[in-house]
């Protein structure tokens, strides 16, 4: 979940952000609907916990204009699903962090997986996503996004992984008292690590004798390049897109795809507008979106039901300001990515319901089928879309398994 920096704000105005690709080959409908029922497309990032937290129930169709319900996920073709277990900044206040974790945690096991036992798959491993995958089911597994929901704790990441969560992002928006943050590299007050403090990189060799996927989007260039050379597993970003076609802090140089993919790790392309498209993201940084939420969510932070309210409004303001990003945008970081790192480097961590601008064509969950056309039609393989919607993914999380087995318990 971006800081909520797109997350209300805007869906309505489109354009288009990047040259649309010349169709190289002819598809057929029975193309992308053989993919779409039989590949296990797994979405490493996903928030509509922040709604099923709150009462949401996904089981139904969402008229909230949200990205993510099960009927749409069954239309998508999703197979597996890892649910953002968001602990924002603001839980630092009072020391409610972990709290918050075993909130979102509950979401997942209880609202979602508990209450729609024949559709979703509680998963913790890449043998349980094939296993939900062969019985019909989605597999629902869990990712910390923010590594301060630990409390600075090894015993509290213990205590997690116990429970089912199966990654953790290092930082969120918030440098930690461990690791420095992508979103806070000049703000005063702040004290900063120069990536990775020892506890930092003593967490992530924990994470690495649990098991636990090492996540580095949020975190700041010079803690991915810590945790890089730290981990003794592959690690990846969950949802990041490349900086050379986006220029936004969140997004990963060349130099950092490379080395990532070298290392085995996996890119998770964001469907974030201003992840994908310059030309999004130059709109919603002149907008001034990003300060006027800070400004909203400061004023109303001891008022729940009144800053919901605000955002709400800020989103309808900023929806005249919008600028779309589209599939083909989606379709140029892969390639890019792919150049740069290869095949095995790409994943899906698309942000729905984290952000609020997503492509026109993939709307939400159900349109996956989109993208899987426009990768066909580019040229990709049967076998290289596979790849990316899921293979890579479980292959990233076998090796992260296998080295939790060589190290000692």
């Amino acid at each position: 979940m971006e800081l909520r920096q797109t997350a209300f704000f805007v869906l309505l105005i489109s354009a288009a952000a990047c040259p649309v690709f010349a169709q190289t080959r002819k598809v057929t409908e029975a193309d992308v609907d053989r993919i779409t029922k039989t590949a296990i497309l797994i979405d490493t990032h996903n928030d509509v916990t922040s709604k099923t937290v709150e009462g949401f129930d996904i089981g139904k169709p969402a008229n909230d204009g949200g990205h993510t319900d099960l009927p749409r996920l069954r239309a998508g073709g999703v197979g597996a699903v890892f649910f953002a277990v968001y602990v924002g900044a603001n839980y630092l206040s009072g020391n409610h962090s972990a709290n918050r974790a075993l909130e979102m945690i509950d979401t997942v096991r209880h609202d979602i997986v508990g209450g729609h036992p024949n559709s979703f798959l509680f998963a913790t491993s890449a043998a349980d996503i094939e296993r939900a995958h062969d019985e019909g089911k989605i597999a629902a597994l869990m990712g910390i996004e923010g590594g301060h929901a630990i409390e600075d704790s090894p015993r509290l990441l213990r205590d997690f992984y116990a429970l089912g969560v199966r990654y953790m992002t290092l930082t969120h928006t918030n440098t930690n008292n461990w690791a420095d943050s992508s979103g806070d590299p000049d703000k005063p007050g702040i004290k900063h690590h120069n990536g990775l403090s020892p506890l930092g990189k003593q967490i992530v060799l924990e994470m690495n004798r649990l098991g636990m996927l090492v996540d580095i989007s949020h975190v700041s260039d010079k803690t991915f390049w810590d945790a890089l050379e730290t981990s003794k597993a592959p690690i990846f970003a969950s949802h990041s897109s490349a900086k050379a076609i986006s220029n936004i802090p969140r997004n990963m140089t060349d130099e950092m795809i490379a080395a990532l993919g070298k290392k085995g790790g996996v890119v998770q392309i964001n469907f974030g507008c201003d992840f994908l498209s310059q030309k999004s993201a130059d709109a919603e940084a002149k907008s001034g979106g990003m300060e006027k939420f800070r400004a909203v969510m400061e004023q109303f932070k001891d008022d729940p039901a009144k800053q919901r309210e605000a955002v709400a409004k800020l989103r309808d303001e900023m929806a005249r300001t919008a600028v779309r990003a589209t599939v083909a945008d989606v379709v140029a970081h892969i390639n890019h990515v792919k150049q740069i790192a290869g095949i095995d480097a790409i994943g899906i961590g698309t942000d729905f319901d984290g952000v609020g601008c997503v492509p026109e064509g993939l709307d939400d969950v159900s349109k996956f089928p989109n993208l899987t056309r426009a990768l066909l039609e580019r040229g990709y393989s049967e076998s290289d879309v596979r790849k990316i919607y899921g293979g890579n993914t479980l292959r990233l999380m076998r090796e992260v398994e296998k080295t939790a087995g060589t190290l000692a318990h």
